[in-house]
This record gives C-alpha cells, structure tokens and sequence, in this order.
C-alpha cells in the first residue's frame, strides 16, 4: 500500500480523466466522487475504476462530453437524459433537480437514462441530507449477479442509499444487493489476496475464493436480494421504458440508469425536530448491550465518516496494484506519476 494526499490523489485522478477524453467538468465531478468513495474506505468504488472508466471512452459506452438534458418535468417528476454521461455528473445533476422539485411539491422523482456508472452512490443521496432532506438512490446495470436459484449472471448489484439529516452528521446507509460490491473483488485482484467464499461463483456454478475465477457475484441474502436487484431495475428502468436486464439477456447492448428521490422533511415536520429524533434513535440503538466482540455499536455510514475524518489528514492508501494501473495510463498520457507522502506526512496528527 501507497498513501497519497487527498487534494493530490483528486487533482491526479482529474488529469487521468481529462488526458482520457473527459471534458474538465466531467473529470473533476468524476474525480471528487472517486476519491470521497477512497476516503471513506469504499475503495472499490475509488479511483481504481479510471482506468476502466477511459477504457469505456475509448469502447463509446461513455460519453466524456455528453450534454444532460431534462426531457420531461410534471409536478415532482422529472426525467433526465443524460446521453451516457459520465455518471457521477448524472447523478449529481438528478438529485439536485430532486431537491428542487422537493422544495416546491413535498417530493421530487427525478429519473436519469442512460448514464455510465456513477460509483458510490452514497454521495449523491448525502448531498439532499446536507441540504436537509431525506435523499434517496438506485442505480440499475446489466447483469453482474446471480438471480436466486441460477448459475449465471441475471440481475445486476443495483445498489440502493438513503441519507437523514441529523443535528451532526447524516445516517448514510449505501448497500448493494450482492453479497459484495464488484469493485471489491477488483481490490482483491490488485491486492493479490483470497476473498471469502459466498463472495462470488466460478464458471460451473461452484463458490470460489479466487477473485480471478469469479464468474458472476452471488445475491445478498438469496432471493432477497436478487428479488431487490430487480425491483430496482423496474424503478430505474422499465418505468422510463429504458429496460436493461431484458434487453442484455435478449443479445443487446449494456445501458444503465439512474433515479434520484429527494424528501421535503419540513412538509412533515419541523426539520430540528426531524434531526433531534435521528439523534434520539441513534442514540438509544447505540446505547443498546453490544454483542461478545463487537467495539462499538454503528449507525449507517458511521465507519465510513470515521474513515473519512482519519484519511483527510493521514491520507488515503492505494494498493500497489491499482497504483500501478494508475502510473501505466499516466505514462501513456505523458502525465507525472502521482508522489506518494513520505511517512512523516502520512502519520496521524
């Protein structure tokens, strides 16, 4: 492992983008949402996605310079088409014409077709909860992961994130609805490092702890998850007729989509009210008696803010593998490669 400043791995991961056909407001959207995810220990969903990310440039499933547009607007309905965006400017852009529409309606629904993969989607639903809102989002893709009962790739990992505003920091809870989230069998690859067993199958079906053997990533919980998998997708997908899942299963190619949903707290109740009884929920489940081997009881998002405040002084360590993927694609670029701090640097304050 490597650590880098975060300021310097952001402005790195901006170049990257750019060099790779970004247009600059793409990049550094694109590159702030990779290097929160790092910082909050969501390495899977970091910077060690650009690579691919230029990759997908370069097979015209991004769009580097797309242009989002809002189709339609009815009362608190919205629908963006984003053109394959990158998809961290789509999902910004969603949730903020959520909040909007929230402001004025109570709620706001704000669809986005065809966007590109938008990373942790943690961030944009914690952006409505700064703003005092209820967000929430789903993200619907082709095929990664088993539908209970199959061998093969049927529904996707769609994740979903819902955030509540407190009087100090949100409820942030952001899960996919596989066991694991893709990208952490990437980290385990660039790691050089075994994974659980349940985490993925092999080819014929069988678990494996061989990141480099998955074939497809199993459902959280079984049908539970995959049954969330594809409700996600009818939310995200088949309600703006944009479907994914049947239309890679019947030979088409990949799309993805977006939704954003943003509450007005203050059309329920008082917004300090709101936050001093997430505090009071908090504070009770918190106070309950703690499991043999457990430190600390956690709300959602609670270990990634405490990630997150340690690394925006220490700074945020890549493994050697993804470090070097960076520094190849940089030397293609003719981009200096990234100077990791020294340990002075990197040690807490």
């Amino acid at each position: 492992m490597t650590t880098f400043g975060v300021q310097d791995l952001e402005a790195y991961a901006t170049s990257l983008l750019s060099a790779g056909g970004y247009s600059l407001q793409h990049a550094a959207q694109t590159a702030r949402v990779l290097v929160w995810a790092n910082a909050r220990g969501a390495d899977s969903h970091g910077v060690l996605r650009i690579p691919r990310y230029v990759e997908m440039v370069e097979q015209g499933t991004i769009n580097p310079v797309a242009e989002l547009a809002v189709d339609k607007q009815i009362g608190a309905i919205s629908i963006l088409e984003a053109n394959r965006a990158p998809g961290a400017s789509s999902m910004v852009r969603a949730m903020d014409e959520a909040v909007d529409q929230a402001s004025r309606f109570g709620i706001g629904w704000c669809s986005a077709r065809n966007i590109t993969h938008a990373g942790a989607i943690g961030y944009y639903a914690q952006k409505a909860a700064e703003r005092g809102y209820i967000g929430i989002v789903m993200t619907a893709s082709g095929p990664l992961m088993a539908y209970h009962g199959s061998r093969v790739s049927g529904v996707s990992t769609n994740p979903i994130s819902i955030a509540a505003p407190s009087s100090g920091l949100p409820l942030l809870l952001d899960m996919s609805t596989s066991t694991v989230a893709l990208g952490k069998i990437m980290v385990a690859k660039d790691v050089g490092k075994a994974i659980p067993e349940g985490w993925g199958i092999d080819e014929e079906g069988l678990p494996t702890t061989d990141p480099t053997r998955v074939s497809t990533l199993t459902p959280l919980g079984g049908p539970k998850g995959s049954g969330l998998s594809l409700m996600i997708e009818v939310l995200s997908s088949v309600l703006v007729s944009n479907s994914v899942i049947s239309k890679v299963l019947e030979g088409g190619g990949p799309a993805m989509n977006g939704l954003a949903l943003a509450l007005n707290i203050e059309l329920f109740s008082d917004l300090k009210t709101f936050r001093n009884e997430i505090d009071r929920v908090a504070n009770n489940i918190r106070g309950l008696p703690a499991a043999a081997g457990t430190d600390a009881i956690l709300m959602p998002g609670e270990r990634g803010f405490r990630t997150e405040e340690l690394r925006m002084r220490t700074g945020i360590p890549l493994a050697d593998g993804t470090r070097k993927r960076l520094e190849k694609l940089a030397d293609r670029y003719g981009i200096t490669p990234l100077q990791a701090l020294d340990r002075a640097e990197a040690s807490p304050s």
